[in-house]
């Protein structure tokens, strides 16, 4: 049985092959939207394709903020419109709601940014951050940070494992 991410990476690297050297950062920059592949899987996947390790991490990381930065600017607008619409009913909050917002409450935007794509997609954390109420303009700060910070790390591994390995 095939994995559907693993697949996908596969498929991704595979394009990455059959185009022009010109197109190659934005097929890793369309790699870098998609959830769980995030920046610095797609980083990999350019470096692993033959790209220059700087141009597969900004474009990997650069797919990966446009497609957060999205994501925040409809959270947002989605939940001024639920928050200003009168006589909502409210839900009840799920065990998942509670676990984000007891982590939210101890570690605060920067930890939660930073820390939270080692357990989920930038997109999921950024949602859940501005579904909570914090600024657009904060959550994408701090998300660009942890896109900058782990798509750094993951080229810098991957790029000294090929170095070591050559």
């Amino acid at each position: 049985m095939s994995n559907p991410i693993s697949d996908l990476v596969l498929g991704f690297q595979g394009l990455v092959a059959d185009v022009p050297d010109l197109v190659q950062p934005l097929i890793v920059a369309l790699a870098g939207a998609v959830p769980f592949i995030e920046g610095e899987g797609a980083a990999a996947i350019g470096i692993i394709g033959g790209i220059n390790p700087l141009v597969a991490a900004v474009a990997g990381a650069v797919g990966n903020l446009i497609c957060v930065a999205i994501v925040v600017l409809a959270t947002s607008r989605v939940r001024t419109a639920v928050t200003t619409r009168r006589g909502a009913p409210e839900k009840p909050v799920t065990a998942r709601r509670q676990k984000f917002e007891r982590a939210y409450h101890r570690y605060g935007t920067p930890g939660v940014s930073l820390l939270g794509p080692l357990l989920l997609p930038t997109q999921f954390t950024a949602a859940a951050l501005t579904s909570t109420g914090v600024s657009p303009a904060r959550v994408i700060a701090w998300q660009a940070a942890a896109i900058a910070l782990w798509t750094t790390v993951i080229t810098l591994i991957i790029a000294g494992v090929i170095r070591f390995a050559a």
